[in-house]
């Protein structure tokens, strides 16, 4: 394994920025790798080279601003891929409790392998692997699916139904609620406005982001399964285009929901709450637990197979 490669961003022209990474990239053996150096968060590009090269590197910061930007984009070793967060949810979703009580992100961070994602984060992956693996063997009282196996139709409505609808239910409620209490209590408590604006800035990105899938992404993806090897009219290049917005959309909504847990203090209550204080709390921290399974099983399960049934045809 080769030492990285530093590309420095900022001093390349616009339109030669990403051509250059990219040309850098494909030259890379794997288990290489490349470390960029920005004066800003260069996310957009890791959805570029998902989109176009697929999930076949890793995405690690080293340093994450606010003025200097470092991220190493690692090749993969071809069939030495690791297992990631989003799959080995995906196949056991107890086991994203243990990812949340340790602070690791399987759904918007899902493409991260296991042991990058404990590097990132300082923990030892012995005891993070043997905490997984207690769970396999604990039984749970929850009901249990297997969502990997369901057809994307299905799943997709799934999705809507549950998922969306929890979404357009909750949200109305959360904004009238955080409002409310911040009218009541920011003299004492101003980070309450803060998480009214938070909310406020989430249910506008969902808003949009729901109907762009119901109306365009999903009813596209019940196409791809229904063509059984045919043609189908494309609405796109390839659906991965559609698919990285809705993965930007997904890192936006979940950034302003690690940041109202931020605000929040883990959504610790003050001496002074009141009861609609304390029903604000539970609220935002019950939607923050609806919204990690509502990514994942679009990031980690839908959007894969819809690429890989895109692929197929």
């Amino acid at each position: 394994m080769n030492e990285s490669l530093v590309i420095d961003v900022t001093v390349i022209e616009a339109r030669l920025k990403h051509p250059t990474i990219f040309n850098a990239f494909d030259q890379l053996d794997g288990g290489d790798a490349i470390l960029l150096h920005n004066d800003h968060d260069p996310k957009p590009l890791y959805y570029q080279l998902l989109g176009e090269r697929g999930n076949c590197f890793s995405w690690a910061y080293k340093q994450s601003g606010p003025e200097i930007w470092e991220v190493e984009i690692r090749k993969n070793v071809p069939g030495k891929q690791a297992e990631t967060l989003g799959e080995i949810a995906s196949k056991d979703l107890r086991k994203a409790e243990v990812f949340k009580k340790m602070g690791l992100d399987f759904c918007c961070g899902g493409k991260k392998s296991l042991e990058d994602a404990c590097k990132e984060k300082g923990l030892d992956l012995t005891e993070v692997k043997a905490a997984l693996e207690n769970v396999s063997h604990t039984q749970s009282t929850k009901p249990s699916y297997d969502f990997s196996t369901w057809p994307l139709s299905f799943l997709s409505d799934y999705i809507v139904n549950v998922h969306h609808a929890y979404v357009n239910q909750n949200m109305p409620l959360l904004l009238d609620l955080s409002q409310k209490v911040a009218g009541h209590h920011r003299a004492s408590n101003p980070e309450l406005k803060q998480v009214y604006d938070k909310v406020d800035e989430m249910f506008c990105e969902l808003k949009i982001h729901l109907k762009k899938e119901e109306n365009i992404l999903f009813p596209y993806i019940k196409q791809l399964e229904n063509a059984k090897g045919s043609a189908v009219p494309r609405a796109f290049a390839s659906v991965r285009q559609p698919v990285s917005v809705m993965e930007h959309d997904h890192d936006i909504v979940g950034d302003l929901a690690k940041e109202i847990r931020t605000i929040t203090n883990n959504y610790s209550l003050p001496a002074n709450a009141c009861n609609s204080y304390a029903l604000l709390y539970k609220k935002l921290e019950e939607f923050e637990d609806d919204l990690h399974v509502h990514i994942h099983l679009e990031n980690n399960i839908l959007f894969p197979k819809a690429i890989e049934m895109e692929n197929a045809l």
